[in-house]
């Protein structure tokens, strides 16, 4: 074989290139955690940045972040939309998917309190609150027309110890004197609301001593309870099929919820939280700097948000009343009526961490300073 000048110089190219490939390939190798996930990267001006997984549902106040709109300082984000039951599973299980990721903050309680969880921190944002009374659904035809009705009733629900079950608890037993323990509880083995909110996760399935509890029927739904008259009456975050799909037997207690949630927060000054955002415990160690970032960078995307309702948000929703709606809400819990931080949000949290323990749920009463990362405890909303 002979070698010319030009085959020689193509040789080398050649050579030069599967080299270049090798020195990239291992580069990117070396940028990875040991989970696989994409840690680190270079960017052209010499910055490295934290590349973050982070997972939750792909709300209005948290568009600025998946949309990348809002910058998470010194970081990349690769958003990955998961309903609640999965993200907590996926945390809790030990998968360990996300760096940063929306989780149920009851089953949070749960498991730090219970099973010395700590492979996440908490950070005070809270991507998702509501209102509860809205929340319980009663069979037509059985004569319960008001929370003192409920006792020696048959309640269902798919999940015991989800974060809205133990606020209802709470709620209909300092307000109304209804105690978990003067209702027969049936717990169904489906959930009508699977697909929007994922599979109901271990922490939220853990039922107390002291308390009356049965297994409904094998294959049926809270929703199909209910319609079978197996229970009277449901308690479930999502709205059950048979009301959904406008069944005469079903309505909820507090058909006008508006009214009675708007009173209950005049009251009491609590807008129940539902879920918080956590961070790989690991990640907050090796850069301390992290759960400030992620929280500024929430709280931007929430400003971010508010600000576009004020100007527009009426032609961004389907509502006709939009403005009115957004206006009384303002004058009646505050122009920050959604807000991040621990001093705006401690009465809340305290007030589940109470329900928590006086429900027999978690071992001891939780304090904020031992869930919540300490950088964040002083940290305020940007609103």
């Amino acid at each position: 074989m002979f070698f010319t000048f030009e085959s020689g110089k193509r040789l080398i190219m050649n050579r030069v290139f599967i080299v270049a490939r090798v020195i990239v390939s291992a580069l990117i190798i070396s940028c990875q955690s040991p989970e696989g996930n994409q840690i680190k990267m270079e960017h052209e001006d010499g910055r490295q940045k934290l590349v973050l997984k982070v997972a939750g549902y792909d709300l209005d106040r948290i568009k600025g972040i998946y949309s990348g709109k809002i910058q998470t300082e010194n970081c990349d984000i690769d958003f990955h939309k998961v309903g609640i039951g999965d993200a907590n599973t996926s945390a809790f299980s030990g998968e360990n998917k996300y760096d940063v990721t929306e989780i149920g903050l009851h089953p949070f309680m749960l498991a730090y309190a219970n099973d010395n969880f700590r492979g996440y921190t908490l950070i005070p944002v809270f991507p998702l609150r509501a209102f509860r009374h809205k929340s319980i659904f009663v069979r037509s035809d059985k004569g319960i027309e008001s929370p003192e009705d409920l006792k020696a009733k048959r309640i269902g629900t798919p999940g015991y110890s989800s974060t809205s079950l133990t606020w209802i608890r709470g709620i209909l037993n300092d307000e109304y004197g209804v105690s978990p323990k003067d209702i027969h509880w049936l717990l169904s083995n489906k959930d009508s609301s699977v697909d929007a909110a994922g599979k109901i996760s271990k922490e939220e399935q853990i039922v107390p001593d002291g308390v009356s509890v049965t297994l409904g029927s094998p294959g049926k739904d809270e929703s199909e309870l209910l319609l079978s008259g197996e229970v009277d009456a449901l308690f479930h975050a999502a709205e059950p099929e048979a009301y959904v799909q406008g069944n005469p037997l079903v309505k909820r207690l507090f058909e006008d919820f508006r009214t009675t949630e708007r009173a209950y927060f005049s009251k009491t000054g609590i807008f129940p939280i539902m879920h918080a955002v956590a961070i790989k415990t690991e990640l907050i160690e090796k850069y301390p700097w992290l759960p400030q970032a992620v929280f500024e960078a929430y709280s931007k995307a929430k400003a971010h948000h508010f600000a576009e309702l004020k100007k527009v948000g009426w032609a961004y929703s389907s509502l006709p009343w939009f403005s009115q709606e957004f206006e009384e809400t303002r004058k009646v819990m505050g122009e920050n009526f959604w807000p991040y931080g621990i001093e705006a949000n401690r009465k809340t949290l305290e007030t589940l961490f109470r329900y928590s323990y006086e429900q027999g749920l978690t071992n001891r009463q939780l304090t904020v300073e031992e869930l919540f990362d300490k950088s964040t405890l002083e940290l305020q909303d940007v609103f």
